[in-house]
């Protein structure tokens, strides 16, 4: 059945106006994201300026030295020995429950002993089989150990920046090697460990047509 016809001369009835939804306010989101980005500039900023300043040369030392690789070859930390005249003694037993995990580098009393790398000295102490010893971190976190020195370098103290040449002391026979030709024990530890130093020094001789210090 069809719908009757509007009454002649009536308005038919609108339609129905369509619903709009309200618009977002986005502001107050892009207020806080504005925000968010003023303080994180802000304080990229201030830590970018922190880091550079002088009261952090020791940490930007300390990154540097842990994201540096390993040396390769090493100088030779007495003056005036060659690489080429030191005794490969590592490994040699020491008493009866000990190797020696270093080298010794024999030279008369009193021999300037200088830092063979980059580094921070983390150890100046008189104690234990070492007597007199001097220990630094150098490139890739290697530790670097001085022992058995007669003295150490003037003002040398926890938290120096060292260079390669560097004094750190003099040759000498404290700790257990007292009464001993004087002399300068060295040795090289990673994370794993001791390791031999001399091919390393043995290895800048060659480089250097073996030209002590």
């Amino acid at each position: 059945m069809s719908e009757p016809d509007p009454t002649p001369g009536s308005t038919p009835p609108a339609a129905p106006k369509p619903v709009r939804k309200p618009r977002r306010d986005y502001t107050p989101q892009l207020r806080a994201t504005l925000g968010f980005v003023f303080w994180a500039g802000l304080f990229a900023a201030a830590g970018y300026w922190a880091w550079h300043q002088p009261f952090m040369a020791k940490p930007r030392a300390i990154a540097t030295l842990s994201a540096a690789p390993a040396p390769e070859s090493l100088p030779m930390p007495v003056d005036g020995v060659r690489a080429s005249r030191v005794a490969d003694t590592y490994g040699a037993p020491r008493g009866r429950d000990r190797q020696h995990e270093g080298v010794d580098i024999f030279a008369p009393r009193g021999t300037p002993v200088r830092s063979t790398t980059d580094g921070l000295v983390v150890g100046v102490r008189e104690s234990g089989l070492g007597g007199k010893q001097v220990w630094i971190m150098g490139p890739g976190r290697q530790r670097h150990y001085y022992a058995h020195l007669d003295d150490f370098a003037d003002l040398l103290e926890v938290g120096d920046l060292v260079r390669p040449g560097d004094a750190l002391g003099v040759v000498g026979d404290t700790g257990n090697a007292r009464g001993t030709p004087p002399h300068l024990h060295y040795g090289v530890y990673a994370s794993d460990g001791a390791f031999d130093p001399l091919p390393l020094l043995r290895a800048h001789g060659a480089d250097n047509g073996d030209a002590a210090r």
